[in-house]
């Protein structure tokens, strides 16, 4: 197929993808799948840093949100667990806004994400975010094209005032090819692990794979700016996303690692205490 598409001079998939600040280019070649032991080597020395980076954040009083958007499969939920699983809850905060109450719905569009932004000393992670309108709202027609348009507008000059208010603001695009795209829909049809993933809308929107890009191209083309530019990573190999995305934050923040504490351990107390209750009566059955 790529000798084809070259005779005929088109580009694939991933080369239609906008030229975006922080876009890597699309590899000739695919690459193998990560396998589970090279993935965990390399993500322990990349938890370590972002330990690092939240001593820096609570030391600091640095204010940070993440916002991941992409398509349906495309592992936003995975990427965010791989990036706050060794953190601490109460510095790497994850909002996941379920669909607005009719009273939210009255409010200024924004209105309810704003009361989610960051304090000092706070990460905020977006599992989407305000750009659901210029996404799924647009393409399942949630909204109107002159609301998708006023959003468009506003946008950019809602962040400029985040960034400018000292929010460290970063955005992701996490794009999956529509081969791997329906892969995944149809293990979480088949796998009683991933079913509980698999939505009404899911379905819907496997059918509109066209109008997505076309929402997504428009979204990025608008709303990419200088002081909040958009990354696209690509994720058909999940593991190899994860590791990118995390890579690329740590290095678009700026914290400088702690100093290195000596800490030992205060020795024990063995003597003067009461005799350990006996726990055997509850014991929970051990089949393993």
């Amino acid at each position: 197929m790529a000798k084809k598409n070259a005779k005929k001079g088109k580009k694939s998939r991933s080369e239609e993808l906008p030229a975006v600040h922080g876009a890597a280019p699309a590899a000739v070649e695919p690459r193998a799948r990560m396998k589970e032991k090279e993935y965990q080597a390399l993500l322990r020395p990349l938890h370590g840093e972002l330990v690092a980076m939240q001593d820096w954040v609570k030391d600091t009083g640095a204010k940070i949100v993440i916002v991941f958007e992409g398509r349906d499969t495309a592992g936003k939920g995975g990427t965010i667990k791989a990036i706050t699983e060794r953190v601490s809850p109460r510095v790497f905060r994850v909002v996941a806004l379920p669909a607005p109450t009719d009273a939210e719905k009255s409010q200024m569009y924004i209105q309810r994400y704003i009361k989610h932004f960051p304090s000092a000393g706070e990460v905020v992670i977006f599992d989407r975010s305000w750009y659901n309108r210029a996404g799924v709202e647009r393409v399942m027609g949630f909204c109107t094209p002159e609301q998708t348009e006023r959003f468009l507008e506003q946008a950019p000059y809602v962040e400029e005032a985040m960034v400018t208010s000292g929010i460290h603001l970063l955005k992701y695009w996490l794009e999956v090819s529509p081969e791997e795209q329906k892969r995944r829909l149809t293990s979480r049809i088949h796998d009683p692990r991933k079913t509980w993933k698999l939505t009404d809308m899911d379905l819907k929107s496997y059918t509109k794979w066209v109008e997505y890009t076309q929402a997504r191209d428009a979204m990025i083309a608008r709303t990419s700016t200088t002081w909040a530019p958009w990354h696209v990573v690509h994720t058909d190999d999940k593991k190899r996303g994860r590791l990118n995305t995390i890579t690329d934050l740590l290095q678009r923040i700026p914290y400088t690692p702690a100093a290195e504490r000596d800490v030992r351990l205060p020795r024990r107390r063995t003597t003067g205490r009461t005799p350990p209750m006996d726990l055997t009566g509850y014991r929970i059955a051990e089949p393993y």
